[in-house]
């Protein structure tokens, strides 16, 4: 069962990425070794970041001989929509519309995104 973790932060939500893309229990070593390099971050950063994943909920542990195994506990899918809702909220009054007229205002939609969105407005609709 799923625990309600607490707000994750930027830093610890690229924990939580290499811990959802592993799909697996990993051991910090290796959590370790992923991060290190793309993030220029020391060990001791990264285990702190996982302590606090762990006092959260976000993740669990356990023991495995000498060494801990990492799971994710919060799933990836729970946190995207928590995330973007609270940014929905936080920016355009929970409206999705004043923010796809933001992103156009500003020649951010390819042709691309506008068939997509057209195509997904289309459905909704289909569903009604």
């Amino acid at each position: 069962m799923e625990q309600q973790a607490g707000a994750i932060s930027d830093a610890e939500s690229k924990v939580m990425e290499v811990l959802w893309q592993a799909g697996r229990a990993m051991p910090a070593e290796d959590i370790v070794a992923a991060l290190v390099n793309g993030h220029q971050w020391q060990e001791a950063t990264i285990k702190s970041l996982l302590n606090r994943l762990l006092n959260k909920g976000a993740v669990s542990a356990q023991k495995e001989g000498r060494r801990y195994l990492y799971t994710a506990v919060l799933k990836r899918e729970h946190w995207l929509t928590s995330e973007s809702k609270g940014m929905l909220d936080r920016l355009f009054g929970g409206r999705i519309a004043p923010l796809v007229a933001h992103f156009g205002k500003h020649r951010k939609l390819s042709k691309t995104d506008i068939a997509e969105l057209k195509r997904l407005i289309g459905e909704l609709d289909d569903d009604q």
